[in-house]
């Protein structure tokens, strides 16, 4: 039972970031410059990639709510 609940709870976050890092860098070219994430640097460009991330896993998690 927790085996399954972690395994299903790393999917989510798995599906959240592979989906959100995918959206945010086919919207990062048409991003102001200040919102654009250069590599190996903390900027606004990771704090919007994050917030992407954060707002698909919250749904992802909304619609399995019920499952069990």
């Amino acid at each position: 039972m927790v085996k399954r609940r972690t395994m299903r709870n790393f999917l989510d976050a798995l599906v959240a970031v592979l989906a959100g890092n995918a959206i945010y860098f086919l919207l990062m070219p048409h991003l102001p410059t200040p919102i654009r994430h250069r590599l190996f640097k903390e900027d606004l460009g990771l704090l919007v990639d994050f917030c992407i991330c954060t707002v698909i896993f919250v749904a992802v998690k909304y619609t399995r709510r019920n499952e069990e």
